[in-house]
């Protein structure tokens, strides 16, 4: 399993990039290979309050439905919308155009979130 160093992982398995104040959210490597072949994203709606744990969207693949928990509290600033047409892009390419949304972060609480060490022992890589 891919599990790259530069990114923090949520223990629902969403990886999050940091810029500032801003999370890009996507699911992680293990997450897209367990659910197999995505056929539809259900992005969250710009301007939508979340908070950490929440269910904020979800995944559909050809196994089942899956909801995305926002891994930080904060508002939806950005979906991609790439999804719309090309789900497959979670399987893919995970981390880089398979993102799903950027949260604006209202606070910055992040201790809750694993390093690279702390998922792959999660996942057991």
């Amino acid at each position: 399993m891919n599990v790259p160093s530069d990114l923090l992982y949520s223990s629902d398995h969403e990886w999050i990039r940091l810029s500032g104040t801003t999370a890009r959210i996507g699911i992680t490597d293990y997450a897209q290979d367990a659910l197999g072949d995505v056929v539809f994203v259900q992005a969250p709606t710009t301007g939508t309050t979340v908070s950490t744990g929440q269910s904020m969207s979800e995944v559909e693949s050809t196994k089942s439905v899956s909801d995305i928990y926002a891994p930080v509290d904060g508002v939806v600033s950005a979906v991609n919308g790439a999804l719309d047409s090309n789900p497959e892009l979670l399987n893919t390419d995970p981390y880089g155009e398979g993102w799903i949304c950027e949260i604006e972060m209202s606070s910055n609480s992040i201790a809750h979130l694993l390093d690279a060490a702390g998922y792959s022992a999660l996942i057991g890589a």
